[in-house]
């Protein structure tokens, strides 16, 4: 066995029986309960299935103290482990309920307005980059937070355990059963780490020794407690060129998706999706999901990803980037409205490709749902002020069903109004994005008895609109960003020179003396 592997010392099965009563003590040590992390891969994998035969060894009267399995669905999971997680659950759902075990799977996902589309096309946002991850947060570290925190308030505490593991084993396994009485309070507080993000929790990692061998050993070796088959897991890892997994993210400092092998498949943090690309290469049957990987390699086209967006922030500011103050440059910003509809298009054109290439159990698959499509439309309409109002004909002509709309829409401008005037505002779109937005700000003071702050709201409407065009806004702001600079420049070498002139004065105090 490889001097790597935390079972090289004891062997594979007197570590897991030495941590499984590592488990049990600390189970039984407090009435604090616990949340698993699950994503279905690996190594979640291992870390349920060690505490499952842990528990399951203990008396029923004792297995009192709840144990919560929770799995982040993003929305855009990559659809076989999607399905995998789910099937999952319901075996679990039904092997606890079967072998009295206190364990209870959960499935979070983001909020509406925090998934991944609603925030790429609805409002506006660039696929996620490497200095620019805004979908972590959003959609895996907020519901597991969420989540959490709803058991704090219950218990006053909680437990959080992770399949976490280290480059190095500490080889502490085994060496834990051998310390005194007197000091196995300690060791086992010192297995268990705070929680710096969420207060009132700690984090307790079983098998941060164990190396990735010793993970699949164990799977292999050891029966799925809750009736799934980890020959099934193996067979998802094979074929594809990562090895890892997306774990549980609680906090920006967890690694995150990456190169994984079971991130999202819309994930344009790395240049290529390598392991989607082999499972369609060494599987016949997953051709189906060709589509999802040629939008997934479009969002990634960084040579198109800038004429796409907008020269201005989302709060209508220009800002620059450059070493050379002579010769900044735009830093682009959300999505234009063109592109917003043009990936709208994509995905639903994508999401009827692969119902009509996958097999029956991808027939009706959802690549967004209707509460985002809601949620979009709304953004469009009420914060970009655009009262074309596109989506609903976007969606009848790609799918071919009406779009479902609201029974009360007090949108300011039809369809006609809207071209009326675009004709009238020629071919200035600033110009006409301006005066949709003033239109939007009497809508929204519409039908108030004083109509307080409509002046302040159309003041910070005009300022958003200060430029013309795009190398109107870039020449402005080299300029103004040039004299900033030139500025603190001058402060600089005045603070530079003074003080030396200050000290000259005393020599010369004593040369007039």
């Amino acid at each position: 066995m490889s001097k790597d592997s935390a079972f090289s010392e004891f062997g594979m099965a007197r570590t897991v029986k030495a941590l499984c009563e590592e488990i049990r003590e600390i189970y039984l040590w407090d009435q604090i309960p616990w949340v698993i992390g699950y994503s279905g891969g690996k190594d979640s994998s291992a870390i349920l299935q060690l505490i499952w035969l842990a528990i399951r060894e203990l008396p029923i009267e004792q297995r009192t103290k709840p144990i919560h399995v929770i799995s982040t669905d993003t929305l855009v999971e990559q659809t076989l482990v999607a399905a995998w997680v789910d099937a999952s659950h319901t075996k679990m759902r039904e092997a606890a309920l079967d072998q009295q075990m206190p364990i209870t799977p959960h499935k979070l996902t983001p909020a509406v307005r925090d998934t991944f589309w609603v925030n790429l096309i609805g409002k506006g946002y660039p696929a996620p980059r490497k200095l620019f991850r805004w979908c972590t947060s959003r959609m895996k570290i907020s519901p597991s937070n969420d989540f959490i925190r709803s058991v704090i308030r219950d218990n006053g505490e909680a437990l959080l355990v992770l399949g976490t593991r280290k480059a190095e084993s500490s080889r502490r396994g085994l060496r834990m059963a051998k310390t005194e009485a007197a000091s196995r309070r300690a060791f086992l507080n010192e297995r268990l780490t705070l929680n710096t993000n969420l207060p009132n929790s700690k984090v307790y990692t079983p098998i941060e020794d164990w190396s990735n061998d010793d993970v699949w050993l164990f799977l292999m070796q050891v029966k799925n407690p809750w009736g799934y088959s980890n020959k099934s897991l193996l067979g998802m890892y094979q074929g594809a060129s990562a090895d890892g997994e997306c774990p549980l993210v609680v906090d920006t400092s967890t690694p995150s998706c990456g190169n994984s092998r079971f991130g999202c498949w819309t994930c344009t943090v790395v240049d290529k999706d390598r392991s989607m690309e082999a499972m369609i290469k060494n599987d016949d049957e997953k051709i189906w999901m060709t589509p999802l990987l040629d939008l997934r390699n479009d969002l990634g086209n960084m040579d198109l990803d800038r004429s796409r967006r907008d020269y201005r922030r989302m709060n209508g500011k220009v800002q620059l980037y450059g070493k050379d103050k002579s010769n900044l440059d735009i830093i682009p910003g959300p999505y234009t409205k063109e592109a917003r509809e043009y990936w709208l298009r994509r995905l639903l054109e994508t999401q009827s490709e692969v119902r009509e290439l996958g097999p029956p159990e991808v027939s009706s698959i959802e690549l967004i749902s209707m509460p985002e499509l809601q949620e979009i439309r709304n953004i469009w309409l009420y914060e970009k002020h655009e009262f074309d109002d596109s989506l609903p004909r976007i969606y009848e002509e790609v799918v071919g069903e009406t779009f479902p709309l609201p029974a009360a829409d007090d949108q300011l401008l039809r369809g006609e109004d809207w071209q009326l005037l675009s004709e009238l505002c020629g071919d200035d779109p600033t110009f006409f994005e301006l005066q949709t937005s003033l239109l939007d700000v009497e809508r929204q003071h519409r039908g108030m008895y004083r109509r307080a702050g409509i002046y302040d709201a159309l003041e910070d409407r005009l300022k958003s609109a200060q430029f013309g065009s795009q190398k109107e806004a870039l020449e402005t702001r080299r300029a103004e960003e040039k004299r900033r600079l030139d500025a603190m420049e001058d402060r600089h070498n005045l603070h530079v020179i003074q003080p030396n002139l200050f000290a000259l004065e005393p020599e010369v105090e004593d040369i007039e003396a």
